[in-house]
């Protein structure tokens, strides 16, 4: 029996990565890809199902790594923290930094699922993943509301507007191909735009 091929794994996943980047899932063409990777058609679909098979496969790292990262991010119960740090979950600064430092090191998956995944399963993900930071976010609010720290009224799906404006803020530089350097600039820019302690009502004079 002949072994398999691996080598070829990677240069589709690389071509394929390079032709969604510049097309867009629906008109990127796989018969570009196979060249560019130097395969045949038949080789690629003995991989993957179709072209939406081989996209999730191109962003499968980074919607892991994504999930896992929030996932860290949240994993600590708001009921267990105290008033000061409950509050301080809401400063931006060096912590949103660190989200777009994240972000940066799987630049073209993310890129990928913001910008060029209409007509897969991931086409929805910018309002799915503000949905979700959300329903995560409003948590932390009320408990901070339950423990009389804040007098807002704040819906869920205020807050989910809130928040799909907030990403779209992190989305849009990757849409735009920022260096990380410009990415500093717009966090600095971004983290006096989004004054959380004003809008959900904290007193931290």
């Amino acid at each position: 029996m002949a072994t398999p091929d691996h080598t070829i794994d990677p240069r589709i996943l690389d071509s394929a990565k390079k032709e969604f980047l510049v097309h867009g899932f629906e008109r990127a063409s796989l018969k570009a890809i196979c060249e560019d990777a130097g395969v045949t058609t038949g080789a690629l679909y003995k991989r993957y199902k179709g072209k939406e098979d081989l996209f999730c496969a191109v962003v499968g790292d980074t919607v892991k790594a994504l999930y896992d990262f929030v996932k860290l991010r949240s994993s600590v119960s708001p009921e267990t923290l105290s008033d000061d740090a409950l509050i301080k979950a809401w400063e931006m600064g060096e912590s949103m930094m660190e989200w777009f430092r994240f972000l940066y090191q799987y630049h073209d998956g993310f890129t990928l699922l913001v910008s060029c995944a209409a007509g897969t399963r991931y086409a929805n993900f910018q309002h799915d993943f503000a949905e979700e930071m959300a329903v995560k976010t409003y948590e932390y609010f009320m408990e901070a509301k339950n423990r009389g720290l804040t007098a807002a009224d704040i819906s869920i799906e205020e807050m989910h507007i809130l928040l799909s404006a907030f990403w779209t803020t992190v989305y849009e530089p990757f849409i735009h191909n920022y260096t990380l350097r410009q990415i500093e600039i717009h966090c600095e820019l971004m983290c006096r735009l989004f004054n959380w302690y004003s809008v959900l009502g904290f007193d931290t004079a």
